[in-house]
């Protein structure tokens, strides 16, 4: 004890605070285990939720959000339209285009593992045509293999993204691996990384516009002369800064004698929507982690009333030698409040673990916010004290001669 007012020093309150955990270790391990799940399911969902949007917004950067797309769209009548040949030509005379390519969907061309499979089970993967500078333009890239170039553009040769390589069954490149397009047989060149602004060419198979009109039929009269192509989808790169002022323009350059069935977007958009809602269902999974907070507190509560019932021999004891009612609540409390508080730090290092390992699985960037531990700490300490007040109170209360008596 100090010397004054008979109190007890910071050390030995600790000591004392601490004696009924440490008689019942196991008790305490489970009383603190709800406290623990409940503060770790707080963290972990605002740290993966924080780490998500991180990783996104890291995506969106690398991927830049100055790439507009051309679609052809519908006419009045609902029917599909197509964009002229000339289109990509036109584009790209607008001031602020740094680089374009298209690509042309075949809808009536459909891709296979072997000749063998039914028709009827395409899978939903999709024919492409594709201009040769389209990987620089959608910022990504070879995960296998190797891109078209001017030769193999020529021949039947595919190059497969990444989702319709994983349907496929293609899991590595070889000299003789061959898919079957177009009712023929075409080699595969090479497997795409995916492409987060164009998810329909990781969908798609991508051959070169001269093997789409030589092998596919994918060509168009124009004056009287056959052509390859039109391309269905124009993807665009403008100068950053500018994307509004070309989006603008894009439609009526595009098609200037039906601009209205034109479609321009910005797919950076769509990755921006995912990161603003990366925290939509942060309510549910934050209520489920209340939820056991409340439960250990009701442990909590449970263990110090216990703890008061068996402890009255010591309560009775420490009254007779001269402990004040005041000193009986602090112990009391105080067990209480370390009980919750330990519950609360294993929980915060649960979810910064949970969410360290989840989030490198990912390549995301570890983000824990400052509110996420400080605020499992700090309700785990306020829980303590609220589960640990009634108990604490009766044991105050309880008179030396009835405790010594019934012990």
């Amino acid at each position: 004890m100090s010397d004054k007012g008979g109190r007890l020093g910071l050390k030995d309150g600790l000591r004392v605070t601490s004696v009924g955990l440490r008689a019942r270790p196991l008790r305490a391990a489970l009383s603190a285990l709800g406290i623990a799940i409940g503060t770790a399911a707080i963290v972990a969902v605002l740290g993966l939720s924080s780490s998500s949007q991180a990783g996104l917004l890291a995506e969106i950067d690398r991927l830049g959000t100055n790439m507009l797309t051309v679609e052809a769209g519908q006419s009045f009548t609902g029917q599909p339209s197509k964009l002229p040949l000339e289109a990509p030509a036109r584009i790209s005379h607008l001031d602020d285009v740094e680089l374009l390519a298209h690509t042309g969907l075949m809808k009536d061309e459909k891709v296979y593992r072997n000749s063998m499979i039914p028709e009827s089970d395409s899978g939903g993967l999709q024919v492409r045509a594709a201009s040769l500078n389209l990987l620089s333009v959608l910022n990504t890239g070879i995960a296998r293999g190797s891109w078209l170039n001017e030769g193999t553009a020529l021949g039947p040769v595919a190059v497969l993204g990444s989702e319709a390589a994983q349907r496929l069954g293609v899991s590595r490149v070889q000299p003789d691996q061959r898919i079957w397009l177009g009712h023929q047989w075409f080699n595969v060149a090479g497997v795409l990384k995916p492409a987060p602004l164009e998810p329909d060419i990781d969908n798609s198979a991508l051959i070169g516009y001269p093997a789409a009109q030589k092998y596919l039929g994918h060509v168009s009269l124009v004056r009287g002369k056959v052509t390859v192509g039109p391309p269905s989808t124009i993807y665009v790169r403008v100068t950053t800064g500018h994307e509004a002022a070309v989006q603008g323009l894009l439609a009526q350059t595009a098609n200037p004698e039906a601009p209205n069935e034109v479609n321009v977007s910005q797919p950076s958009d769509v990755l921006t929507a995912r990161a603003a809602a990366a925290g939509a269902f942060d309510s549910l999974f934050l209520g489920l982690g209340v939820v056991a907070l409340i439960v250990g507190a009701v442990g909590v509560a449970n263990t110090m009333i216990i703890s008061v019932l068996e402890r009255r021999s010591e309560i009775g004891l420490r009254r007779a030698l001269g402990a004040t009612k005041g000193q009986i609540r602090t112990q009391f409390l105080g067990e209480s409040i370390l009980l919750a508080v330990i519950g609360g730090v294993v929980g915060v290092l649960a979810g910064a673990v949970a969410t360290a390992v989840y989030a490198g699985s990912k390549g995301w960037a570890v983000v824990i916010p400052v509110e996420a531990w400080s605020g499992g700490i700090a309700s785990a300490l306020l829980i303590g004290a609220f589960a640990g007040l009634a108990p604490a109170v009766r044991a105050s209360r309880m008179p030396p001669t009835v405790a010594l008596r019934t012990a």
